[in-house]
């Protein structure tokens, strides 16, 4: 039998928390609960979760303090939990390096939507195999599919499991415009449900990266209206 998929819930407010526990734990999963940003770190490293729901406000150690560090360490997916009407909030949580978010007060099925459709991305994205040649290099960038590994001039860089994705669809048709949809369906899933802005916090951050100067992008390029496209910067 295998055994329940593991998530990290890190609220301190009992009224929200204990409802989404048990509702989580009815729907198979196995649930960890974490009141402070510091316990939710812990419990992250030590449980290494599948998924971690994350408040933005917390005691001792904000959101986003958590969120900073875990993207240092990991991977691993991540939903912010925000109050309506910060989208500020949210925008920041997408910045750092969050996955999806939801906004309070949000109803259980939205939330377990979101849930399971982050993980089915992760499990599609960890049990997705390649060729062992499938490297791709332009100019100082070397993208690896099979190990799941990027390098800049020969330096190792982390990328999180969207940025990856991000890197290696617009690696594949370097010189071509890649639709923001097409992005949006291959990285997140034809069945995402979010604000297509994401995908614009991502290029942004992927951006920070693996371009020398992000504000001047070589490698990136914006195709206005329509999406974006890598380019070899030496060539021509």
């Amino acid at each position: 039998m295998d055994e329940p998929t593991t998530i990290l819930l890190v609220e301190d407010d009992e009224i929200i928390a204990e409802p989404l526990i048990f509702g989580l734990q009815d729907e198979g999963f196995r649930m960890l609960h974490a009141v402070d940003g510091h316990e939710g770190l812990e419990l992250a490293r030590r449980e290494q979760p599948a998924l971690i729901l994350l408040d933005v406000m917390l005691p001792k150690m904000d959101g986003f303090a958590v969120l900073r560090t875990l993207r240092g360490e990991s991977a691993v997916p991540v939903i912010m939990l925000t109050a309506r009407g910060k989208e500020m909030d949210r925008v920041m949580g997408l910045e750092i390096g969050a996955d999806d978010y939801v906004v309070k007060p949000f109803s259980f099925r939205e939330l377990l939507a979101r849930v399971r459709a982050t993980l089915r991305r992760r499990e599609l994205d960890l049990g997705q195999s390649s060729p062992p040649s499938e490297r791709i290099t332009v100019g100082d960038i070397t993208l690896d599919r099979t190990a799941r590994q990027v390098w800049r001039a020969g330096e190792p860089l982390e990328l999180t499991q969207r940025e990856f994705g991000l890197l290696s669809a617009l690696m594949a048709h370097t010189g071509e415009a890649v639709a923001r949809h097409d992005l949006l369906d291959e990285v997140w899933g034809t069945d995402w449900i979010g604000d297509p802005r994401t995908l614009d916090v991502h290029i942004r951050w992927l951006r920070e990266k693996i371009e020398a100067k992000p504000s001047e992008p070589r490698y990136i390029q914006t195709v206005r209206g329509h999406g974006y496209r890598f380019v070899d910067p030496t060539s021509g």
